[in-house]
């Protein structure tokens, strides 16, 4: 009996340490996010730096990813790749590819499609939605609409419209807002420390 008590405690032990690595994991990630957060270097300085707009946000993309869990339906297998797709101009210039390139959330790898106007969203992830799409937003939102598709824009209102996560900037910072009540209609559970970052949280308060 002391023996199997022995291995029942060391059994809880290695669980536990396997939770706490994990938890470590997302703290780290929450810190990264808050570097993002910080803004990049006004254009003067952008060139120097190798980083613009469109690389914070490239991060960001990357990172949400992290703290947001999708329903096990919205993949065919537990290998199953991590979507990314991007309508139109890819106004990342590489910058997205690039920051997935080689990467794993858990067991499953990244990857980029870059679809062409009206191509069909089947089998996207995350679908980034351009400012040159503002005319055809609505119509993508509404092909996305009950989806487990995480629906990332950076137009005026993006997530007031329906959108999921919408970018912004504030005093030269990326900011971002995020619309609970979308996420929970893709069947989108968004982590409490992502909210937390997030400037405003449309349809619930902050929190789990």
């Amino acid at each position: 009996m002391r023996k199997a008590d022995a291995g029942g405690r060391n059994g809880k032990r290695i669980e536990a340490g396997a939770r706490a690595g994990v938890e470590n994991l997302k703290a780290l990630l929450l810190a990264v996010l808050l570097v993002a957060v910080s803004g990049w270097p006004p254009k003067a300085n952008a060139d120097a730096n190798n980083t613009s707009e469109y690389d914070v946000k490239a991060a960001f993309l990357f990172h949400f990813a992290q703290f947001v869990e999708w329903p096990a339906e919205a993949f065919l297998s537990a290998e199953s790749p991590l979507t990314y797709c991007m309508v139109g101009q890819d106004v990342f210039r590489g910058a997205l590819d690039e920051s997935v390139k080689g990467k794993r959330i858990g067991n499953r790898p990244l990857r980029v499609l870059h679809l062409r106007e009206r191509e069909p969203i089947n089998g996207c992830h995350v679908l980034f939605i351009g400012a040159a799409q503002r005319g055809r937003q609505a119509e993508e939102l509404a092909s996305a609409n009950g989806r487990p598709m995480l629906t990332v824009g950076e137009t005026a209102d993006f997530a007031q419209e329906g959108g999921i996560i919408g970018f912004f900037l504030e005093e030269k910072k990326v900011r971002f807002e995020i619309n609970v009540g979308a996420a929970e209609k893709a069947r989108l559970k968004i982590s409490a420390k992502l909210l937390a970052l997030a400037k405003t949280v449309q349809g619930s308060a902050k929190g789990d």
